[in-house]
């Protein structure tokens, strides 16, 4: 029997620099597609440890949890949905 060992994350050593700030490896700015200017949330756990998200990344997984908790809206454009009636208020005035 083949025994598969888990995934292990990435490790990466950083050094605090200059008024606090720190500089991703290029590998993990390429992985996480990470450009000049994007924005990322940083979130300290309760144990600690730090989360560094993307806010792209945050506004998909908002997306997809608003989908998850409002069912009915798979296949719905609220945006459009939105446009539509702001047109039809604006028709009727």
């Amino acid at each position: 029997m083949t025994h598969i060992a888990p995934h292990t994350p990435a490790r990466y050593t950083l050094h605090l620099g200059n008024r606090g700030r720190i500089v991703l490896p290029a590998e993990v700015r390429h992985q996480l597609d990470l450009k000049d200017g994007d924005r990322l949330i940083l979130t300290v756990e309760a144990d600690g440890s730090l989360r560094l998200l993307s806010a792209r990344e945050a506004a998909r997984h908002g997306r997809g949890l608003l989908r998850r908790m409002l069912p009915g809206l798979e296949g719905r454009c609220l945006s459009e949905e939105l446009i539509a009636e702001r047109r039809a208020e604006a028709a009727r005035e």
